[in-house]
C-alpha cells in the first residue's frame, strides 16, 4: 500500500514537473516573439525618425524682402528677362550696408549668392505686368539661397572653419544683419509641392515626379489589373487541370519572385529598342511596371477565388446558371474584396520600384512638369535617387522631404487596401 502511494506521488511530482517545462516554454516562446515584434517596431521607428528628422526642415524655408531700385538706365523695357535684377538687387544691398565692391565685383558675387535666382524672375515679371514701377524702389520677397537657408536652419555654424563651408565669414555677418533687420523670414515652403525639379535646391519641387508616378500608375492599373484579373479567372474557374496549366502556374509564382531589374532590362530592349516607344516616359514606365505587377495581381486574384464556397458555385448551377454567368454575377463579386486588395498592394509596390525606372532613362534631370504619358518625366524614386546623389547639402533634406512623400503615398495606398477589404468581406 505504501508503495503504491509513494509510486503515485512520484508520477504526480514528474507530471508536474513536466508541466512546469512545458509552460515555461510557452512563456520564453511568447517572450520571444514579444521580443522580435519589439525589435523590428524599434527599427522602423529609428528608420522613421531619422527620415523625420532630416526631412522636416524641407517643409518650410526662409525668404527675405529686398528693396530694389528699378533702374531705368540698367533696365531693357522690351525685354525685362534679359536685365539682371539679381546683381542690381546685390549691389544696392551692398550700397545699404557701405560696402563698397572691388574691382573683381566679388563682394557683389558674394552678396549675390545669398539670393535665390528666383528674384531676378519675380522682378522681371513685376516690370512686365507693370511697367510704371521702372524708376521706383519696388520690395521684392524672394527665397533666400540654399546655403543661407541652411544657415538659418543651424546646418552651417560659424565653428565650422571657413575653408570648410560654402559661406565665408563676410555672407554669415550680412546674413545676421538681415535677420537683425527683420527682413528675413520663415514660411511653409510651397515650392516643394508646387516646383518641378531644379538644379537650384530652394527651387526643386516633387510636382514633376508625383505627377509622372500618378501617370504611370494610371498605365499600370489600366494594364496589369483588367489582364491580371481575367487572367486569374480563367486559370482558377474555367482552363482544364493539366500539365500545361501547371506550368504555366509554376511560372506565374516563379514571376513574381524576378528581381525588378530584370523587368526593366525587359523594356529597354523590347519597348525601347525594339518598339521605339518614348524614353522616360510614363507610357513605358506603366507598361515595365504593368508586367511586374500582373504575378502579384493574378496570384492574389486566384486566392481570392478559392476562398468563396464551392456551395456558392453549386447553388447558381442548380438554379440553371451557365458557368460564366456563376462566376460573373456570384464568384467573382464574392472575391472582389480579396481583388482589390491584391490590385492596390501591387499598385504600391509598383509605385516605389528605382531599378526599372532607372534603366529606361528616368534617372535624368527632368525639368517641369508633364503633360501626356509620352513626354519624358521623372518619377518619386528616381528623383530620390538624383537628390540623394546631389552635391549640394540642401538637397539631402529635400531627398527624406521626398521619402515622406512616398510614404505617404503607400500609407494611403495600404489604408485604402484595408477599408475596402473591411467594407465588402464576407465571412462565411
Amino acid at each position: 500500500m505504501t508503495d503504491a502511494i509513494s509510486d503515485s506521488a512520484e508520477r504526480t511530482r514528474r507530471l508536474e514537473a513536466g508541466l512546469k517545462r512545458r509552460h515555461g516554454r510557452e512563456q520564453r516562446f511568447r517572450a520571444y516573439g514579444v521580443l522580435a515584434i519589439a525589435v523590428a517596431v524599434a527599427f522602423l521607428l529609428l528608420l522613421l525618425g531619422r527620415i523625420i528628422d532630416q526631412g522636416h526642415r524641407a517643409f518650410y524655408a526662409h525668404s527675405t524682402t529686398v528693396s530694389v531700385f528699378m533702374d531705368p538706365s540698367r533696365i531693357d523695357r522690351t525685354y525685362p528677362q534679359g536685365t539682371n535684377f539679381l546683381q542690381m538687387a546685390a549691389e544696392q544691398q551692398l550700397a545699404r550696408y557701405g560696402v563698397q565692391d572691388d574691382a573683381l565685383g566679388l563682394k557683389s558675387t558674394a552678396m549675390r549668392a545669398l539670393f535665390s535666382s528666383e528674384l531676378k524672375f519675380r522682378a522681371a515679371e513685376q516690370v512686365r505686368d507693370n511697367p510704371g514701377l521702372i524708376g521706383r524702389t519696388v520690395a521684392i520677397t524672394t527665397p533666400m539661397s540654399d546655403d543661407a537657408d541652411l544657415y538659418f536652419k543651424g546646418e552651417i555654424s560659424r565653428d565650422v572653419p571657413p575653408e570648410q563651408r560654402r559661406l565665408s565669414d563676410q555672407q554669415l555677418d550680412w546674413l545676421d544683419r538681415m535677420k537683425a533687420e527683420g527682413v528675413v523670414g520663415s514660411e511653409f515652403n510651397s515650392a516643394l509641392f508646387r516646383n518641378g525639379d531644379s538644379t537650384e535646391p530652394e527651387l526643386a519641387g516633387v510636382l514633376g515626379a508625383v505627377v509622372g508616378s500618378a501617370l504611370m500608375l494610371l498605365v499600370t492599373a489600366g494594364l496589369a489589373i483588367p489582364i491580371g484579373v481575367a487572367a486569374a479567372v480563367y486559370l482558377q474557374e474555367f482552363s482544364p487541370r493539366n500539365r500545361l496549366t501547371a506550368l504555366i502556374e509554376v511560372n506565374i509564382n516563379n514571376l513574381a519572385a524576378v528581381p525588378s531589374i530584370v523587368y526593366g532590362l525587359l523594356g529597354l530592349a523590347l519597348f525601347i529598342n525594339w518598339m521605339h516607344l518614348p524614353r522616360a516616359s510614363p507610357l513605358v514606365g506603366g507598361l515595365v511596371l504593368a508586367l511586374m505587377a500582373l504575378p502579384t495581381i493574378i496570384i492574389a486574384t486566384r486566392s481570392a477565388l478559392a476562398a468563396v464556397p464551392p456551395s456558392i458555385r453549386e447553388a447558381a448551377l442548380a438554379m440553371g446558371a451557365s458557368r460564366v454567368q456563376t462566376v460573373g454575377q456570384h464568384v467573382l463579386p464574392l472575391a472582389m474584396p480579396g481583388v482589390m486588395t491584391g490590385a492596390i498592394i501591387s499598385m504600391a509596390h509598383a509605385l516605389g520600384e528605382t531599378a526599372p525606372l532607372l534603366l529606361i532613362g528616368m534617372v535624368s534631370f527632368m525639368p517641369g512638369v508633364p503633360h501626356s504619358v509620352t513626354e519624358p518625366v521623372g518619377a518619386l524614386p528616381s528623383l530620390i535617387y538624383i537628390w540623394e546623389n546631389a552635391s549640394e547639402r540642401a538637397f539631402h533634406e529635400r531627398t527624406a522631404a521626398a521619402i515622406l512623400v512616398l510614404l505617404a503615398f503607400m500609407i494611403v495606398m495600404n489604408a485604402a487596401a484595408i477599408v475596402l477589404r473591411r467594407r465588402f468581406e464576407r465571412r462565411w
